[in-house]
């Protein structure tokens, strides 16, 4: 495929604060065609498979453009706890790194910046959300509020429990899910909801 007949297919990916080399394969652009923009400038590459187009401009209202990048930048990782409450407003704290979860038995560098957890149920609770027109791997509000009562301190999770029983709208937690993620961890939970509920 000639360059910039691959500029024109790469044209709505260059709008996203952030590209994956998957994505421009899904869409026909090879890897190789990715390097020689980057060569010539018309890409930057942020991190190993992680692309912006050049003439991007960062919004200083795009607050997770580097919990994108991180998360980008270790494969097959899941925002979790910290990261994942502040990504759903359900913490006052703002995260000093990024956390990332990788599945029990991953080897990864470490990376100044980000803590990585290691879990052993990295199936539950998974799901993906957009931010900024990115789509990232993050478990969801339920299980992100049982992680915190098994690994954060208990203050934090249950502000975070707090907050989501408070939200309404798409933003509601289902607390059916969030008893059945608490029963498959083996985390009791009907004491925290209780005593929040009544």
């Amino acid at each position: 495929m000639r360059s910039t007949a691959a500029l024109f297919i790469l044209a709505h990916l260059l709008e996203k604060p952030y590209f994956t080399s998957k994505e421009a394969k899904d869409i026909g652009v090879h890897p190789a065609t990715l390097s020689y923009y980057v060569k010539t400038g018309l890409l930057k590459r942020m991190r190993r498979g992680v692309y912006q187009g050049i003439g991007h401009q960062n919004s200083s209202t795009f607050l997770w453009e580097d919990l994108i990048e991180t998360a980008y930048s270790i494969k097959g990782s899941v925002v979790c706890l910290i990261s994942a409450l502040a990504v759903y407003d359900l913490t006052e704290e703002i995260p000093r790194q990024h956390w990332l979860a990788i599945r029990h038995g991953t080897s990864t560098k470490t990376v100044r910046g980000i803590k990585v957890l290691r879990y052993r149920n990295m199936k539950l609770g998974r799901t993906e959300i957009e931010l900024e027109g990115v789509k990232i791997p993050i478990f969801d509000r339920e299980r992100t509020i049982i992680d915190a009562f098994h690994l954060l301190s208990r203050e934090t999770a249950i502000k975070a429990l707090k907050a989501a029983i408070a939200k309404g709208g798409k933003d509601r937690i289902d607390l059916i899910k969030l008893q059945e993620y608490a029963k498959k961890l083996r985390f009791n939970i009907a004491p925290y909801l209780m005593s929040i509920m009544t």
